[in-house]
C-alpha cells in the first residue's frame, strides 16, 4: 500500500491540556487593607476533539501526525478572574471514523454525521481559587486546588467506508474490472490475486441521470474473520453499505460453495450483515455459453433456498455481456430497500 492516497487506519498518542491552579490571593485596595480572599479559577486544559467532514474521504492527513498535543490551562488571578482556557485541538475526520482505545481494543463511539464533535481526550480542570474555601472559621484561606493534570492515550481511528454498493468476492473474481467498466474508477487491475490492497470507491451512473457508489475492496478469503489474508483490515468497509454484491467467476470450481464460504465470513465477522440485500453477478460469462448458464441458473436454484429470491446475474466486463443488466438490477434493488 505504499505510495497510495488511501489511509483508513492511524494510530496517535493525544495529550490534552493540564487544568490551570487556583489563585490564593486577598482583595487590596488603598481603602482595604485586609479584603477577603478573592483567587481566582484556573482554567480547563485544552481538549482533543473530532469533527467529521464530509469533504474528506481518508485519515492520510493524520498518517505521519503520531503526537497530538494540546496547550494547558492558564492559573487564576486576582478579582475572581478565572484563567484562560487551554486551546482545543480539533482534528477533521471523514464521515464513518470510529474511535478505538488501543489497549482495549473496545470501540467508543463513531463520528457519523457532518460537523459532528465529539471529545476524544478531555482537558484536566482547572482549580478552584481560594475564595471556594472560605468559611465561619477560616475566612483567610491561603491555599487552592491545583490544576487536574492532562491525559495521555493512545487512540485507533479506523474507517468505514460509505457506499451504496460493497463488492464481496474471492481474489481475482472480478471485482476491480467490473469497477473499472461501470465508473470512472481506475483501480489496479492484474491476473493475480490481491491485486486490490486498498478500497476503491466509484460513482455508477444508472438510468435517468441517477447513480450510486460502488465500493470494491480486497479480496475475501476463507478465515478472514479471523484476520488471514488482508481480514478485519477491509471487512468492516461493508459494514456501512446498503447491498452487497457478491462477484463469483464463472469458471469457479463450485460457484454455490465459493458463495456459501464468502457468506459464512461476512456471517462470522458480524451477523447483522446477513439483513443487507444481497445480489449474486457471475463473472467472466463469456466463457459460458447461453445454455450453459441456464444449467447453472437452475443448479443454483435448486441448490440453495436463498437463491430462489436473490438475484443471479450472469456478466462480463470484457464484452459488456450482462453489464447493463447488473447496474439496472442493482439501482432497483437498492430503491426498494
Amino acid at each position: 500500500m505504499e505510495g497510495s492516497n488511501f489511509v483508513d487506519y492511524v494510530k496517535i498518542c493525544c495529550r490534552s491540556g493540564q487544568g490551570g491552579k487556583g489563585s490564593v490571593h486577598f482583595y487590596r485596595d488603598k481603602m482595604v487593607s485586609k479584603g477577603g480572599p478573592d483567587g481566582g479559577d484556573g482554567g480547563r486544559g485544552g481538549h482533543i476533539i473530532l469533527r467529521g467532514n464530509k469533504q474528506l474521504w481518508t485519515l492520510i492527513h493524520l498518517k505521519y501526525r503520531k503526537h497530538v498535543i494540546a496547550s494547558d490551562g492558564d492559573p487564576g488571578s486576582y478579582q475572581l478572574m478565572r484563567g484562560k482556557n487551554g486551546e482545543d485541538i480539533i482534528l477533521e475526520v471523514p464521515i464513518g471514523t470510529i474511535v478505538k482505545d488501543e489497549e482495549t481494543g473496545k470501540t467508543e463511539f463513531e463520528i457519523s454525521q457532518d460537523g459532528e464533535e465529539r471529545i476524544l481526550v478531555s482537558g484536566g480542570r482547572g482549580g478552584m481559587g481560594n475564595n471556594h474555601f472560605k468559611s465561619p472559621t477560616n475566612q483567610t484561606p491561603r491555599f487552592a486546588q491545583p490544576g487536574e493534570p492532562g491525559f495521555t492515550k493512545w487512540k485507533i481511528l479506523e474507517l468505514k467506508l460509505l457506499a451504496d454498493v460493497g463488492l464481496v468476492g474471492f481474489p481475482n473474481a472480478g471485482k476491480s474490472t467490473l469497477l473499472s467498466v461501470v465508473s470512472a474508477a481506475k483501480p489496479e487491475i492484474a491476473d493475480y490475486p490481491f491485486t486490490t490492497l486498498v478500497p476503491n470507491l466509484g460513482i455508477v451512473k444508472a438510468r435517468d441521470n441517477y447513480s450510486f457508489v460502488m465500493a470494491d475492496i480486497p479480496g475475501i478469503i476463507e478465515g478472514a474473520h479471523e484476520g488471514k489474508g488482508l481480514g478485519l483490515r477491509f471487512l468492516r468497509h461493508i459494514e456501512r453499505n446498503s447491498l452487497l454484491l457478491f462477484i463469483v467467476a464463472c469458471d469457479a470450481p463450485d460457484i454455490l460453495k465459493e458463495y456459501q464460504t464468502l457468506l459464512s465470513e461476512i456471517e462470522k465477522f458480524n451477523p447483522f450483515l446477513l439483513d443487507k440485500k444481497r445480489i449474486l453477478g457471475i463473472s467472466k460469462c463469456d466463457m459460458a455459453d447461453k445454455e450453459l448458464q441456464e444449467e447453472l441458473t437452475k443448479e443454483l436454484k435448486k441448490g440453495d433456498k436463498i437463491f430462489k429470491k436473490m438475484p443471479v446475474i450472469f456478466f462480463s466486463s470484457l464484452t459488456g455481456q450482462g453489464v447493463s443488466e447488473l447496474v439496472d438490477g442493482v439501482w432497483k434493488n437498492l430503491n426498494t430497500l
